[in-house]
């Protein structure tokens, strides 16, 4: 009668336990206990087992589970094309419109594409090349093959990210280890994992370690990265060979025994063959969300170029106001800093449209913000301690408030411009404000302009424009 196991986290940790067991009592003589191999060997056997039956789906499985379809993709490629679109309204000869351009043309080009791109990447001495002339044979398919230069390596002709940045390009990735995972294999395979690239890790030579040693390390492997793993052995190691002659002679030669990929051949070949589309789909969306990021820094430093006048203008402006009437430092940024009108500009720039009340609510609240922040006290400390080595300087009028007031006016301004790129590039987007969002960015715009070399530089340039007949500001280090 065949018994059908009904409990196999019982079974498997059983098989573990003992395992342990095994290892903790037989140390010392373990290479002594031949038996010791078979017993470990199904032992681990058995928490490989029960590992693969309780762990989340592999590389095959996760690519079935993404909610992804041409039309989705196209969306993104079509998101894509509307900031270029909004960049050549903004800027007619920009120098990036044409490459940018080609790219989304070759991105709806590639949706049809039946040839796959398939990456082998892994530190150094990992057998990428070897492996890939192994696979050229055996793998039916329309496949190219890309091999990286080695990561990890500080003499490498490219850095660990720029390799990453070419990896992502392919439609599916073999990563190659040696043996079980070191910290920056790994966080390097959870990187892509962050992006959603498929990947298939190979333990590679894994003819190089005794049958308790592979185990042990597929586990390791397996229990990791949770995904798709296989051993292989691409070139094994030569073995020696003994013949006994009829004479009494005996001829010993090494013998080069045939690669091991066989596991590697047949899952890779199903993923390829059952996938095809929905690879390409994947590495297609990825391309284009970087290519809609790409045309977004250009579209926002285009805008940076003509919102920076602007700010300048209004630091100037609210410096001025600030020294003709001095007031009290928490009250500089309620009468001078923040401008309702400067809101509005800002909001044209990057299609932020904002009614005066709008604006002047939006600047009220960055003035609350400010505030709570102890953002004014905190300025208001840095250019007193600035001016302080000059005494002309110093007492003269409302110096302290006039430099302090452009500051913030300044940091008002670069806050609203981080915080306008941070959003969706769209047309007429609207003017809800997410506080959280800016409140994040104005400590991390205010923290950006406290540096104190920065500092003297702006408070001299203050001085110069307040005071022109002044003399020069000897700032204290």
């Amino acid at each position: 009668m065949v018994v059908k196991l009904q409990r196999p986290i019982l079974v498997g940790g059983l098989g573990l336990s003992f395992s342990l067991w095994m290892l903790q009592s037989w140390h010392d003589s373990i290479v002594q206990v031949s038996e010791f191999g078979l017993f470990s060997a199904l032992a681990v056997g058995g928490g490989l087992w029960l590992f693969r039956q309780n762990r989340p789906k592999g590389s095959l499985e996760q690519l079935d589970g993404i909610v992804l379809d041409r039309k989705t993709v196209e969306s993104a490629i079509a998101q894509a094309e509307t900031i270029i679109n909004q960049l050549a309204q903004e800027a007619e000869n920009h120098p990036a419109l044409g490459t940018l351009r080609e790219q989304v043309a070759q991105l709806l080009l590639e949706l049809d594409r039946e040839e796959l791109k398939l990456a082998v990447t892994g530190g150094k001495s990992v057998g990428k090349t070897t492996l890939i002339q192994v696979l050229k044979q055996d793998i039916q398919q329309k496949v190219s093959f890309q091999e990286t230069p080695p990561l990890f390596s500080e003499a490498g002709e490219k850095s660990d990210a720029a390799v990453l940045a070419e990896v992502q390009k392919s439609d599916f990735v073999l990563f190659l280890t040696n043996g079980d995972l070191t910290d920056s294999e790994f966080q390097t395979l959870q990187q892509l994992k962050a992006v959603n690239q498929q990947v298939m890790l190979v333990f590679n030579k894994q003819d190089q370690y005794v049958s308790d040693e592979r185990a042990s390390i597929l586990l390791s492997l397996t229990q990791r990265i949770q995904g798709n793993v296989v051993a292989t052995a691409a070139s094994p190691i030569p073995t020696k060979v003994r013949k006994h002659e009829v004479d009494g002679s005996v001829q010993e030669w090494m013998e080069q025994l045939a690669p091991d990929i066989q596991q590697l051949t047949q899952q890779l070949s199903k993923v390829l063959a059952q996938q095809s589309a929905k690879l390409v789909w994947v590495s297609t969306m990825r391309k284009a969300k970087l290519l809609k990021a790409e045309a977004k820094n250009w579209l926002n430093k285009t805008r940076c170029d003509r919102a920076t006048p602007i700010i300048e203008q209004y630091q100037w402006i609210a410096a001025a106001a600030a020294f003709a009437n001095p007031v009290p430092a928490l009250d500089i940024l309620a009468t001078a800093a923040i401008n309702g009108q400067m809101v509005m500009d800002l909001g044209n720039i990057y299609q932020q449209k904002f009614s005066l009340e709008q604006a002047q609510t939006v600047a009220g609240t960055m003035g609350s913000l400010m505030l709570k922040l102890g953002l004014v006290e905190l300025s208001t400390k840095a250019v007193s301690t600035v001016l302080k080595s000059n005494a002309v300087t110093f007492v003269a009028g409302g110096a302290v408030q006039g430099v302090s007031a452009a500051y913030l006016t300044r940091v008002a301004g670069l806050s609203l411009v981080e915080y306008f790129q941070q959003q969706e590039i769209a047309v007429d987007s609207g003017n809800s404000l997410n506080l959280d969002k800016l409140r994040q960015t104005l400590q991390n715009v205010f923290q950006k302009n406290q540096q104190m070399a920065f500092l003297q530089g702006f408070v001299k340039q203050s001085v110069k424009r307040l005071l022109p007949e002044a003399q020069p500001v000897e700032v204290v280090a």
